[in-house]
């Protein structure tokens, strides 16, 4: 409950202070983008951010996209969170936004939030490979192989072929002691990879 004070708090003052702009032209517009990608690149991420904060539109999702990216470099987390989650509610079945809100989320470590955005990545497009293997990537280092294993299972069911999917399934399954399985899909990986050392490891743990 202190942490939703304390968001609506920090979304009150972003939104004053980022009220009130004029209206700005495209050619303001593309200056602003233009001047926050080059600080950007020196790793300027706050000063790039206010670039953008200078032509401020709550209903622009491509400057909320932007500003929830800057802040997460910047290590402002909170503030990361408040502008995808706009991005988010302006486009309600964008991925980058929910991929974007993903990122902070993750760095302050609110892992059910972060499986909560997968899940909802997936209900709109169930085969985003993406997720699926990111998702599953979460239920491992948690050691839930029973939920990682449907999600490295449809990776390689898409991409056959696919490294890290066939890696990981292949580890997950010998966690569950499928090992047979595990022996097929390290070898498939040695396919990819002959020299690879983690499917060598796992088929001398089989042996």
């Amino acid at each position: 409950m202190e942490f939703l004070k304390q968001a609506l708090i920090v979304s009150g003052f972003l939104l004053w202070g980022l009220s009130a702009v004029s209206q700005v032209t495209q050619a303001e517009l593309e200056e602003a983008f233009s001047k926050g990608y080059a600080l950007e690149k020196n790793g300027d991420f706050k000063a790039a951010a206010d670039e953008l904060k200078k032509v401020f539109d709550e209903s622009s999702y491509e400057i909320n996209l932007r500003l929830g990216w800057l802040n997460y470099n910047a290590g402002l987390f909170d503030e990361s969170i408040i502008f995808y989650t706009n991005a988010q509610k302006l486009k309600p079945y964008s991925e980058e936004a929910r991929f974007g809100s993903i990122l902070p989320k993750a760095a302050l470590g609110r892992w059910d939030e972060v499986i909560d955005l997968y899940n909802k990545i997936l209900e709109i497009n169930p085969n985003n490979t993406v997720a699926l293997y990111r998702l599953g990537l979460v239920y491992y280092g948690r050691k839930d192989y029973s939920g990682a294993y449907p999600m490295f299972k449809k990776v390689v069911d898409l991409y056959p072929f696919g490294y890290d999917g066939l890696l990981m399934l292949g580890w997950t399954s010998y966690f569950l002691g499928k090992n047979n399985d595990a022996k097929v899909l390290f070898n498939k990986v040695k396919l990819f990879n002959p020299n690879d050392k983690s499917a060598s490891e796992g088929l001398l743990l089989i042996k």
